[in-house]
């Protein structure tokens, strides 16, 4: 692993979630929260994380050699089990207090992380719900996805179909046009209300559930969108029969395999808080 920084900065403090935001979030299914790393702080792990994104990105194709998901966005993995300095912010207890305030647990284990470099010229991202990929027996998952640099919508800003996670799983599709296709039917027919922010500063993050609909265009600026996730399982989450190729792999490189309906607590697991 990379050494760890002593100049980075702590965050192990904590934040009150208002209220508002945890009943947002649990009627649309996605909420927004503003500042929570400062611009000192996101300025620090954007150089760690955009370092390590490029030392461990093996994505070498041209865009136009890419598939619909390769050329969504550049996907590098759990960051934090290589490298120090990016761990300090994925086990930070400011971040995963946040995430268990929103699911309404205790706690909150780590799944993975991933840097989400949208390039100039990316694709758009499909609709498509993040728990497909998880053999997770609970609803109570939620990601947070916070840019590194500030974005406008052109630049490739999320975008959910509010109220789209209360249905839990609805198709058995991976990203790809197909499931744009499917799943853009299937949000129109019910009405959802479609909602995204206009702006997000660094270090602000949007929250959304694993059954949560959601996409994002493409980037037509001459920027790099560079985001940073997290995706939090409840404390008490089990281990469930994969119902995919993508959950097979997922059980095996994010859960070590661990047997089927036991908790999700392999060391690739841990709690934060």
């Amino acid at each position: 692993m990379e050494s760890v920084q002593k100049s980075l900065p702590n965050l192990d403090d904590t934040k009150k979630i208002p209220e508002a935001q945890i009943e947002e979030i649990r009627e649309t299914g996605h909420t927004l929260t503003r500042g929570l790393l400062s611009p000192d702080e996101v300025a620090a792990y954007h150089k760690v994380i955009s370092g390590a994104a490029l030392k461990y990105n093996t994505e070498k194709r041209k865009i136009e050699e890419r598939d619909t998901y390769g050329k969504a966005f550049l996907q590098i993995m759990n960051l934090w089990r290589h490298d120090e300095n990016v761990r300090k912010i994925v086990m930070s207890k400011r971040l995963a207090k946040v995430a268990a305030d929103l699911l309404g647990v205790k706690n909150v284990r780590i799944y993975h992380d991933q840097a989400l470099f949208k390039e100039p010229g990316g694709g758009p991202t499909p609709w498509h719900q993040d728990q497909y990929y998880w053999p997770i027996d609970t609803h109570k998952t939620i990601t947070m996805w916070m840019p590194l640099v500030d974005i406008e919508v052109e630049m490739g800003m999320l975008t959910f179909a509010s109220g789209s996670h209360k249905n839990g799983s609805v198709f058995n599709y991976e990203i790809s046009d197909e499931s744009e296709q499917e799943f853009d039917k299937y949000v129109r027919e019910n009405q959802f209300e479609i909602s995204r922010a206009n702006t997000m500063k660094a270090g602000d993050a949007t929250w959304h559930y694993g059954f949560t609909i959601h996409n994002a265009p493409g980037n037509k600026s001459d920027i790099m969108r560079e985001v940073f996730t997290i995706i939090y399982l409840a404390d008490d989450a089990k281990i469930t029969e994969p119902q995919n190729s993508w959950q097979k792999n997922d059980l095996k490189n994010w859960l070590m395999d661990k047997e089927i309906g036991t908790t999700a607590d392999s060391e690739m697991n841990p709690l934060v808080i």
